[in-house]
């Protein structure tokens, strides 16, 4: 879909980051975005592909997938832009996507890395920006469609985990005809997207705008109540006729080296949530990186977004460290397209951190040996080592190893899998220690059923899991689309 030979036409054009002195200062959001008329241009950019590997969310290889997970109807509502029916392409995205605004934001764009246009002019459509486009038109015309309050004798669903997948499982199970209830241990709704990504790329109002309507549509929020206590899983099992698990991949990775209980050693996730609290309260952060060193484990999306979240919060220095080799600057032929291309990204903070060092900041093929710590047990340094990849494992290079400064590290490692505590307190199975990965066992393939320990109580429907919590650490897209599923499993198991 799109304007017949548009792409020959009209080059790649998409929303500009505000300039790194500008944006540095503050934690408002990053981008400056296009005009209403030169988003209708990129949208006519769709070149009517015959196959649309845009919208196929299919694992071309081993790496990320390519294509949209939620299998958006990307052509389509491209063309509807193009022509001016913003109305009928919301109409169009909500069909597949209950979270445009989220995955408009923080997604990245694994349809772009799809787009035919992509593998022949190296332009891709505009994918992501024209997503956005729409949901930001949606909420300025009335907000996403209202749908039919449930009966009154309608099932009632608790779901644990207000973060993209247990929002994305409550819309739909609402909207489907369940009475649902959100249970989130945090002061504020919305999970990860609530503490886990900085505000200057997600705002928060978005967050509670979201919240806000789901609250009117009759979607009710239980928070600072913790799934994890057996009390009060106890409680939600006898109230609930099923109970979804939606608790994201918490269990975050550290690392087995000395000295990683130093003080000054912080894992990302509750650096980056004392952050977005004191940016939200117009408060000074409990955990700040102001004139201190700060080098950070991990080179991800989150080791990117405390670099970012460091430099606003004015370090004298940030480093960012990772152990996997440096990815090449160009695809190599071996990563063909539409395979997720696997080059080297230097993202939002990256790119603020090294204006403000004048030199890069990041190092590959690093490991970390210790933390070092000072008389008080406050961590000074972190020893590290370089290490080559000859075999497909790290070997240390001899002569190496050195000592970064440090008053603060940051740990971005990922995340091993649910914490063990909820899936505990709602006698979920996990494999034994060393059998697979620390998930919760499913009564069979694809379901999001769990199965239980002998013996556990649970609800007449029983207990389910989905996103991050069910298959582990992965793309807020993802999640959302898992938590869809799981939301259509479960209705189908109710009748509704």
């Amino acid at each position: 879909m799109g304007k017949p030979g548009a792409f020959l036409t009209y080059g790649r054009k998409v929303h500009e980051l505000r300039p790194v002195d500008e944006r540095v200062r503050d934690f408002d959001e990053l981008y400056r975005e296009l005009d209403e008329g030169e988003r209708r241009v990129q949208a006519s950019r769709c070149m009517m592909c015959g196959v649309a590997f845009c919208q196929t969310g299919h694992p071309f290889g081993r790496a990320r997938s390519s294509g949209c997970p939620l299998h958006n109807l990307i052509p389509e509502w491209n063309d509807l832009v193009w022509r001016g029916r913003w109305r009928e392409a919301a109409d169009r995205l909500a069909l597949t996507s209950p979270l445009p605004e989220f995955t408009s934001r923080v997604c990245p764009a694994p349809c772009e890395a799809a787009c035919n246009l992509g593998s022949v002019e190296g332009e891709p459509t505009a994918i992501h920006d024209t997503e956005r486009a729409i949901s930001d038109w949606e909420w300025a015309h009335g907000g996403p469609a209202a749908f039919a309050a449930p009966r009154a004798d309608a099932p009632r669903i608790a779901v644990v985990g207000s973060g993209p997948a247990g929002l994305a499982c409550a819309w739909e199970l609402a909207r489907l005809g369940a009475r649902v209830e959100i249970i989130e241990r945090a002061d504020r709704p919305g999970g990860l997207l609530m503490y886990g990504i900085p505000n200057m790329k997600l705002p928060k109002e978005i967050v509670e705008r979201r919240c806000s309507l789901m609250e009117e549509r009759g979607i009710a929020f239980r928070l600072e109540s913790d799934a994890a206590d057996p009390a009060i899983a106890a409680e939600l099992v006898d109230e609930f006729d099923a109970v979804v698990l939606s608790v994201g991949a918490g269990a975050a990775r550290t690392l087995d080296v000395p000295g990683m209980d130093s003080e000054g050693v912080v894992m990302a996730v509750d650096y980056l949530t004392a952050s977005t609290k004191s940016v939200l309260a117009g408060t000074q952060p409990a955990i700040s990186a102001r004139g201190l060193d700060v080098v950070v484990i991990g080179g991800g999306d989150t080791g990117n977004d405390c670099v970012g979240t460091a430099v606003r919060q004015g370090a004298a220095s940030v480093r960012q460290i990772e152990v996997m080799p440096e990815p090449p600057a160009e695809r190599l032929p071996e990563n063909p397209w539409p395979q997720w291309p696997n080059v080297k990204k230097t993202d939002y903070g990256q790119q603020e951190a090294i204006a403000a060092a004048g030199a890069e900041i990041r190092s590959w093929s690093v490991n970390t040996r210790a933390a070092l710590a000072d008389a008080s047990g406050h961590v000074r340094a972190l020893e590290v080592v370089d290490v080559e990849w000859a075999g497909g494992s790290p070997a240390e290079i001899e002569g190496s190893v050195r000592e970064l400064p440090a008053q603060l590290v940051l740990i971005a490692c990922g995340f091993t899998g649910p914490e063990r505590g909820v899936l505990d307190a709602f006698g979920v199975a996990v494999p034994a220690a060393g059998a697979g990965r620390p998930l919760p066992i499913m009564d069979a393939t694809e379901s999001h059923r769990c199965a239980g320990v002998d013996g556990a109580a649970t609800p007449d429907l029983g207990i389910w899991a989905c996103g991050d919590a069910r298959g582990g650490s992965s793309l807020v897209v993802n999640a959302i689309a898992d938590g869809v599923a799981c939301a259509h499993e479960l209705a189908r198991a109710c009748k509704l």
